[in-house]
C-alpha cells in the first residue's frame, strides 16, 4: 500500500514540473507604435481610453486606436518592415501578435470600418505575415503596397500597388496582384479582381421632394464600388455596382459636400449645389 502511494507520488512529481511548464505564458514582445498623428485621435488599452500620443504602443489583443474626422495616423510596425497608415473614421484593433517557432513574426489586425493603406518590404522569413480582418473577411500579405475600404456594411474593398494580396472569405481565396483591385461582400466569396482605377469620380443628381408640405433632396449617385462614400460626415452604404441614395431634409444650406475615398486613400471632395 504505501508502496503504490510513493509510486503515485513520484509519478506526480514528475509530471507536475512539465504541465506547469507547459502552462507557463512565453511573453511576446511585439508591438505597433504611433509615429505620427494629426486630429482627434483615441488610443484603447484594454478597457481605457485616452487621447493618443507619439510613440504609444498597441501590443496586447484589444490595443487599437480610432481616428475621428479630418484625423488621421501612421502606425510603425516593431520590426521595422513598414508602416500603416490609418485614415480619419477608421478603427484598428490588435487581433494577434505573435512570433512562430522559427522566429517569423506574424501581426493581425482588425479593421471594422474606415480605410489603410500598408506600405511593407517583402518578409525575409518565411513565417513571417501579417494579416487584415474585417467583417467580410481577411486579407494576408507578405510584403507589398496596397489599401484597404471597410464600408459600414462591412464590405471589404482592396486594391494592390506593388506584389499581392491574398484576400479569403467564405473558404475561397482570390489573389489581388499589383496594378488590381476588388471587392468582397459580407457572406460572400470575393470578387475577381480588375485592373486598378484609383478613381475619385462621383456620378450624381439631386431630386427636390415635397411630401407633405415638407420639402426634400435626395441625392442619388454612384461611385466605383470599392469606395467609400461620406455625405457630409456621415458613410454611406453603397451596393455591389456603388450605387447609393440619401434623403435629407431640405435646409437653407446651398450646398452639400460629399467625399469619395479610394482603398489607396485618395480623397476627392465634391461640393454639390442645392440650388
Amino acid at each position: 500500500m504505501h508502496r503504490k502511494l510513493l509510486i503515485i507520488t513520484l509519478l506526480l512529481g514528475l509530471a507536475l514540473p512539465t504541465l506547469a511548464q507547459q502552462s507557463l505564458p512565453v511573453r511576446v514582445d511585439r508591438w505597433l507604435a504611433i509615429a505620427q498623428m494629426a486630429g482627434q485621435v483615441t488610443f484603447t488599452q484594454g478597457t481605457r481610453s485616452r487621447s493618443a500620443q507619439i510613440g504609444d504602443r498597441l501590443q496586447a489583443v484589444g490595443d487599437g486606436i480610432t481616428t475621428g474626422s479630418a484625423s488621421t495616423a501612421v502606425l510603425a510596425v516593431d520590426t521595422g518592415i513598414g508602416s500603416v497608415q490609418v485614415s480619419s473614421d477608421t478603427q484598428v484593433r490588435v487581433q494577434a501578435m505573435s512570433i512562430a517557432p522559427n522566429n517569423g513574426r506574424i501581426t493581425r489586425l482588425l479593421v471594422p470600418r474606415g480605410q489603410v493603406r500598408l506600405q511593407l518590404r517583402p518578409f525575409t522569413n518565411p513565417g513571417s505575415r501579417m494579416e487584415i480582418e474585417t467583417p467580410a473577411g481577411t486579407s494576408g500579405v507578405r510584403g507589398t503596397e496596397f489599401g484597404l475600404n471597410v464600408q459600414p456594411d462591412g464590405k471589404m474593398a482592396i486594391a494592390t500597388l506593388e506584389g499581392s494580396v491574398a484576400t479569403s472569405a467564405e473558404g475561397e481565396t482570390v489573389l489581388v496582384r499589383g496594378g488590381f483591385q476588388n471587392l468582397t461582400l459580407p457572406g460572400e466569396s470575393p470578387l475577381p479582381p480588375t485592373p486598378l482605377t484609383n478613381s475619385t469620380e462621383l456620378d450624381y443628381r439631386i431630386d427636390r421632394l415635397i411630401e407633405n408640405n415638407i420639402r426634400r433632396v435626395r441625392l442619388v449617385g454612384r461611385v466605383d464600388p470599392v469606395n467609400i462614400v461620406r455625405v457630409g460626415d456621415t458613410p454611406q452604404v453603397t451596393d455591389r455596382n456603388g450605387l447609393f441614395s440619401v434623403v435629407l431634409p431640405a435646409t437653407s444650406r446651398v450646398h452639400l459636400q460629399v467625399t469619395v475615398i479610394t482603398p489607396l486613400g485618395k480623397q476627392q471632395v465634391y461640393e454639390l449645389a442645392l440650388l
